[in-house]
């Protein structure tokens, strides 16, 4: 634990070499929403691999990069892509960048994913904020020894998604005509598609959406006492609901589509909080 916390500050110390000021706000991007980086005001680019001990983003639509700048006048820290399991990564890899924001100061935290609707009512180019989440990957980020300086032993989960947070962006939503459902999230292993079965038992346990990410981000970054918000792009309605074939290039396609209104909605998230 002490050569994990180790890592964490020499990450974080070439980050605050590069980087005149770090905000305490910051954004993990998703699949497919990677456009919303190029409405950054005055970013400075640090690449994964140039910093240490981090590992580096392997899936198509994924920048791989924190970007340090500005949106609508407000200072942000953008991890442009985001790493997962189905990678071959453990838990702690995938949210040792939490960590480094944890170090850096960081006490906001927006977590955005691309998603696959298994609530019926959704459609394809939506957007759920997750007011709960199921962890259906079997794995954990905070399993082994606890180290007391970055957040207490048994962390409470009764509600990891900011109120407060989801307050403001449905405000939001409503003003800007975007639709934005609530629901909750749960996330498989991957990387293989949920086949129709589990769709239909994500359903009967009270899942609106399912995915590939996001959870453990949203575990570490409660340890850590950071606020969370998270928002999921319904880029295709999930097997058994959808009657094609489903694919990676439908993911990136849709999220292009909505590009637009994601920005727009998050910018004006940013600028808010």
């Amino acid at each position: 634990m002490q050569d994990y916390k180790r890592q964490i500050v020499e990450a974080a110390d070439a980050i605050r070499a590069r980087v005149a000021s770090i905000p305490d706000t910051a954004l993990v991007l998703g699949s497919g929403s990677g456009g919303f980086a190029a409405q950054m005001e005055s970013a400075v680019r640090i690449p994964y691999g140039e910093v240490p001990h981090m590992r580096v983003s392997t899936v198509k639509g994924h920048d791989g990069a924190f970007l340090f700048g500005a949106v609508r006048g407000r200072p942000v820290m953008v991890m442009s892509g985001r790493l997962h399991m189905y990678e071959g990564y453990e838990p702690k890899e995938i949210t040792f960048p939490i960590r480094v924001m944890q170090e850096l100061g960081v006490r906001t935290l927006l977590l955005t994913n691309a998603a696959g609707g298994v609530n019926t009512g959704y459609h394809e180019g939506c957007f759920m904020m997750l007011c709960d989440h199921i962890n259906f990957t079997g794995r954990n980020p905070l399993i082994g020894p606890n180290d007391d300086s970055l957040g207490t032993r048994f962390p409470d989960m009764s509600c990891v998604y900011d109120p407060a947070l989801r307050a403001v962006a449905r405000a939001i939503a409503a003003e800007k005509d975007i639709p934005l459902f609530e629901g909750v999230y749960m996330q498989f292993y991957g990387p293989s598609f949920e086949t129709p079965a589990e769709i239909r038992m994500a359903r009967a346990m009270g899942a609106d959406a399912v995915g590939m990410s996001t959870v453990p981000e949203a575990i570490v970054a409660r340890h850590a006492g950071m606020r969370v918000f998270a928002l999921s792009t319904i880029t295709n309605m999930a097997a058994g609901v959808s009657k094609t074939p489903l694919t990676h290039a439908e993911v990136i396609e849709t999220g292009k589509r909505v590009e637009a209104q994601f920005t727009e909605f998050l910018a004006a998230l940013i600028a808010a909080i």
